[in-house]
């Protein structure tokens, strides 16, 4: 392109570009054509050619011991930034810029690309490759941003960014397959429809504190499989829209603290099977909707019980550390609302979680809810016969119980047999009647005092003899199986 077929604006921008020069169109410093100011308006003093600018960072001037570098502040960028397939070896700011179309940029290969609060109407920017930071802080989009595939040394900056689309057929924000060499900075990040993470690769942190995805009725941010190095980090996230991220990687914190998660037509927040660090919702606003949790695996999972929804997905679930400590009743009272219905995983691992703090009785009152849980997926004679267990030492961890069953029988017969002694079924060859021993020799099956072979109650004090003795076989039968079940455990 001639100099001399260049605009008067344009002239500046060609003759600022080999010395890396910035050239500012604002009226005010503060002016932001995001933030509402203007930028359609703008007449042909702060009006650039996109085909200015390609003719510029593909062929433009330079000049000797300069590092040449594109820098425009506030201008109106008309037609289409077409780099498709271009490398370049320049930094790029268009900040605060308003582009009237967007910019094409599909396998485009550039040192750095900063477009700071500027307006574009969509991003095409596929298997972009930006040797340093992209930077699209505050910036307001109104159409599609895609991302897929890109490959950013630095980190990606989406603070402040608000993006739109009048096309719903596709995501919003595409960021699938992106790699990003160090962080995704994105607090106060707002998008109004889908934004797909899906197998990203972050070296660094996510940042999400304070962002929005709204996109109700749907998948709000999509981010399976997604890999990262340290954390994602989302206190105050707001997701009207379904927050996926089964499958992630994320060996630090993934931290949902007093987010707010609307999805009450399905799925608010899934996280199956995936492998983290730390889990926290800590005091969320609320969680509308259900969570799934299924084969996720985390070493400090940090809930407490009013946190959760109403609808779980807890099977296979693994965590080292539960916390905040809680009383068993509360915490059993979540696992209640497990969709699958009876999951024996759960309770196990929310055993295993007291014991590791050292709450054993804690520990036993949840295996003790577990067996009552599994009692109710019996057969009506197995049912009865865990009712027995139950009732007599708590299926082996109430095992006082049975001594005050045992007790209590034995002050009965005693009474019972003192007042009505048996008679002799030799009287010659009997030892003494003794009632308590009596009683003791019809309840113990092991052990014997020499009363029950010697003496034979009839009529009525027959009948509670056999009571006496069925009675024992089961307390005798119950205890063994507690006692068993204890050793078993430890």
């Amino acid at each position: 392109m001639e100099i001399d077929e260049l605009t008067a604006a344009e002239r500046r921008v060609w003759e600022a570009f080999p010395d890396g020069t910035e050239v500012d169109f604002r009226r005010t410093p503060d002016e932001n054509p995001a933030d509402g100011t203007g930028g359609a308006d703008w007449g042909p003093e702060r009006t650039v050619r996109a085909r200015v600018l390609r003719s510029l960072l593909l062929d433009g001037p330079t000049r000797a011991g300069e590092i040449p570098v594109l820098k425009v502040v506030g201008a109106r960028i008309t037609g289409t930034l077409d780099l498709k397939y271009a490398t370049i070896d320049h930094a790029v700011e268009l900040k605060h810029c308003h582009f009237t179309d967007g910019p094409a940029l599909y396998d485009f290969r550039v040192r750095q690309l900063n477009l700071r609060g500027s307006v574009l109407p969509g991003l095409h920017a596929a298997r972009l490759q930006v040797d340093g930071v992209l930077r699209l802080t505050d910036c307001r989009i109104t159409y599609q941003v895609r991302l897929g595939g890109a490959r950013i040394a630095g980190a990606l900056f989406l603070d402040g960014a608000h993006l739109t689309s009048s096309d719903t057929s596709e995501p919003v924000l595409q960021l699938n397959q992106v790699t990003i060499g160090d962080a995704l900075w994105a607090p106060g990040l707002r998008v109004e429809g889908e934004t797909r993470l899906e197998s990203a690769t972050v070296t660094g942190s996510v940042m999400l504190r304070d962002a929005r995805f709204e996109n109700p009725g749907a998948t709000a941010l999509q981010a399976r499989t997604l890999t990262l190095d340290a954390d994602l980090q989302a206190g105050c996230l707001v997701a009207r829209g379904m927050l996926d991220l089964r499958g992630a990687r994320i060996p630090g914190q993934l931290n949902l603290s007093y987010a707010r998660l609307s999805h009450p037509e399905g799925m608010a927040l899934r996280v199956s099977s995936a492998v983290l660090g730390e889990l926290w919702l800590r005091e969320p606003e609320g969680i509308e909707g259900a969570l799934n949790l299924r084969r996720a695996r985390v070493d400090a999972l940090h809930a407490a019980p009013e946190v959760w929804p109403g609808e779980l997905n807890l099977d296979g679930l693994t965590y080292t550390a539960l916390t905040p400590h809680a009383p068993a009743a509360r915490r059993l009272a979540v696992l209640e609302r497990d969709s699958d219905g009876y999951v024996p995983y759960a309770y196990e691992q929310l055993a295993a979680a007291y014991r590791r703090v050292g709450d054993e009785r804690a520990a036993r009152t949840v295996q003790l809810a577990k067996l009552r849980r599994h009692r109710g997926t019996l057969p009506w004679y197995r049912r009865l016969w865990g009712q027995v267990q139950d009732a007599t030492v708590g299926y082996g961890f109430r095992p006082l119980r049975a001594a005050g069953w045992l007790l209590s029988l034995l002050a009965v017969g005693a009474v019972v047999f003192g007042l009505h002694p048996p008679a002799a079924l030799k009287p010659d060859e009997a030892p003494p009647f003794n009632p308590v021993f009596y009683t003791l020799d019809l309840m113990l099956p092991v052990i014997s005092f020499g009363q029950e072979a010697a003496f034979a109650p009839a009529g009525p004090y027959q009948a509670l003899s056999y009571g006496l003795t069925l009675t024992g076989w089961i307390l005798a039968t119950t205890v063994l199986t507690g006692v068993t079940r204890a050793v078993s455990r430890q």
